[in-house]
């Protein structure tokens, strides 16, 4: 056995071993820290085969974004443990069926490759991990698919903000327009009062007399 070989059962092992604690851990923080332990083993076998791309990519945008945010909200928001185990037995059935598929979907693809001797590669698997040749492609070839996916995303940071922007009842808000369009008239009103003559224990304390002067 070689080292690459040994690295490869090394982070395969931690890396199942994680994700089994994702989904056996009682306490929704620690399994969250599970989940980021079980990208880094994932993004560490991305390199092993050579995709630099995808690996970075999978720390950058997952551990150190996606991630970390869930992290946060989970230590914020107060999780009522009690009511997410509510119903657990009944939903098992079907998770069970779910989980059995994806098994035999996954061990199918698996021996279909134990199976045959010879796997024939296509010519441009050896630069499946070049960043220069998959941003040529993706500049090229793929540039409208690309810059679709920037606009969808930027209109999804848009409603985003637009949600949390909204009118609420426990904050400050006003147009800016009507700012802009104010007139003195609307900011200055002049009111014309009468004088009201003052009594006389108050013209003696507010008015000095002689002998003080």
């Amino acid at each position: 056995m070689d080292f690459t070989t040994f690295l490869f059962y090394a982070f395969a092992t931690i890396l199942v071993f994680a994700a089994l604690r994702v989904i056996t851990d009682r306490n929704p923080v620690h399994a969250a820290l599970y989940l980021v332990l079980t990208f880094a083993a994932a993004s560490a076998l991305w390199m092993l085969i050579k995709a630099e791309f995808l690996s970075i990519v999978l720390v950058l945008v997952y551990v150190g974004a996606v991630m970390v945010l869930f992290l946060f909200v989970v230590m914020m928001v107060d999780i009522k443990l009690s009511k997410l185990r509510e119903g657990f037995w009944g939903y098992l059935p079907l998770a069970a069926g779910i989980g059995a598929v994806i098994v035999l979907m996954m061990a199918g693809v698996l021996f279909q490759g134990f199976w045959k001797s010879h796997v024939e590669v296509p010519a441009g698997a050896d630069m499946i991990g070049n960043t220069k040749e998959l941003g040529k492609l993706i500049y090229t070839d793929y540039l409208y698919a690309f810059e679709l996916a920037g606009l969808l995303l930027l209109v999804g940071m848009v409603a985003a903000v637009a949600l949390t922007m909204r009118k609420r009842k426990d904050s400050k808000y006003f147009a800016p327009g009507d700012a802009v369009r104010v007139r003195a008239s609307d900011r200055v009103r002049v009111v014309k009062m009468k004088a009201e003559p003052r009594e006389n224990g108050d013209d003696q304390s507010a008015a000095p007399s002689a002998e003080q002067k």
